[in-house]
């Protein structure tokens, strides 16, 4: 017989459902703002915005305009001037990547970047986000300074990606192309620079397909020169400039 006094442990909490996260569908407007005062004036229903530069009362502000909103966090980069520079250890920092104060990522180093990526998602999710954007996941197409291949990038994004979807956030695909074929599965959508620059919008197919929206932007194209190609393949598009401000001129 049971003892009354006795305290059973509760069971362990769910893990997630992937089924329960918010994905943004196909079409999907939005504004990408890294720099500046977030302007909450533009009429989308999605905000992609610094991790670290926006505390949760700048994300309730956007909830409350009734917007969902994405964390940008730089998965592939030691970055210099961010409060955790220190808990990278310089055997994983390698060659610049061509912005002030960032170096690539050994990314084949999982057991000491995974924890430091843990606590980056730990932050967004403690400040109301509801997915996260991590940027330069194509590290294995640079000059890194590390002998780092397709097989090692693989591995790191679904790291990347497990690790927001355990925490209750859907996670983008940000650019890597070549690989959307086989990590369309592991992404909730996919932010993409530049894809009409480069006339390789068409590989982008693949999220749309399933119901993904993808988040585009191009710095040097016109619009004019993009817009009616982005329509056609479902692409949620607009130009910016390079500084990621407020400015935009959506298609």
């Amino acid at each position: 017989m049971l003892d009354p006094r006795a305290r059973p442990h509760p069971p362990p909490a769910p893990a997630p459902s992937h089924d329960r996260l918010w994905r943004p569908p196909v079409g999907t407007t939005w504004q990408w703002q890294l720099d500046g005062r977030i302007d909450r004036g533009v009429d989308v229903p999605v905000y992609d915005i610094d991790g670290f530069e926006n505390d949760a009362a700048a994300v309730d502000r956007l909830h409350g305009d009734g917007r969902k909103v994405i964390c940008y966090i730089n998965a592939g980069a030691w970055e210099s001037f961010r409060p955790d520079h220190r808990d990278f250890p310089a055997a994983v920092r390698g060659r610049t990547n061509g912005w002030a104060g960032e170096r690539w990522l050994d990314i084949r180093q999982l057991d000491v970047l995974r924890p430091l990526m843990a606590k980056r998602f730990d932050m967004c999710r403690e400040r109301g986000f509801d997915a996260v954007e991590p940027d330069l996941m194509d590290a294995y197409l640079n000059d890194t300074g590390f002998p780092l291949t397709a097989a090692h990038q693989l591995e790191y994004n679904r790291m990347l990606s497990s690790l927001v979807r355990a925490r209750g956030m859907s996670v983008g695909l940000k650019n890597d192309l070549p690989q959307i074929p086989q990590l369309v599965g592991d992404f909730d959508f996919a932010v993409n620079e530049e894809c009409a620059q480069y006339d390789d919008c068409a590989a982008l197919a693949p999220f749309v397909k399933a119901g993904k929206a993808v988040l585009h932007v191009e710095y040097a194209v016109p619009v004019g020169d993009f817009c009616e190609r982005s329509r056609k393949l479902g692409l949620s598009s607009m130009r910016k400039k390079l500084n990621l401000g407020a400015w935009r001129e959506p298609c």
